[in-house]
């Protein structure tokens, strides 16, 4: 099973997804985007998938310190978002795991932190 697990170390949920992978026994890839960087096509590729809704953390100070206009277009706009989500990665909700689990031959893309999930998917 290869994973990434992007996120930023210091966020409490991706402290609750390390120590679940881990507990499970599931090797990863780290992947800061506050220090890396992320690449639109990466974030394009997560939309297509799963969403913007599902991508873009509306709940974060970041989002709620946008001026209204950026909020609007951001809104109104998908590409305007993928924009405004790598400007600001922390927009991004946390932890997205994405990688293939070889031993079914079937891809993994998961957005946010779930206990129960993380246990259906790599137990």
């Amino acid at each position: 099973m290869t994973i990434t697990i992007y996120g930023i170390k210091s966020c409490s949920t991706m402290k609750k997804a390390f120590t679940k992978l881990d507990e499970l026994g599931v090797s990863y890839n780290f992947h800061d985007y506050k220090k890396q960087g992320i690449d639109k096509e990466t974030i394009q590729r997560w939309v297509d998938s799963l969403g913007i809704d599902k991508v873009l953390n509306k709940r974060g100070t970041t989002w709620r310190k946008l001026e209204d206009a950026q909020k609007q277009a951001a809104d109104s706009d998908v590409d305007k978002s993928i924009d405004l989500l790598i400007e600001n990665t922390s927009m991004i909700k946390r932890p997205i795991v994405e990688g293939a689990r070889v031993d079914k031959n079937q891809p993994i893309l998961l957005c946010g932190f779930s206990e129960a999930e993380f246990d259906k998917v790599f137990s």
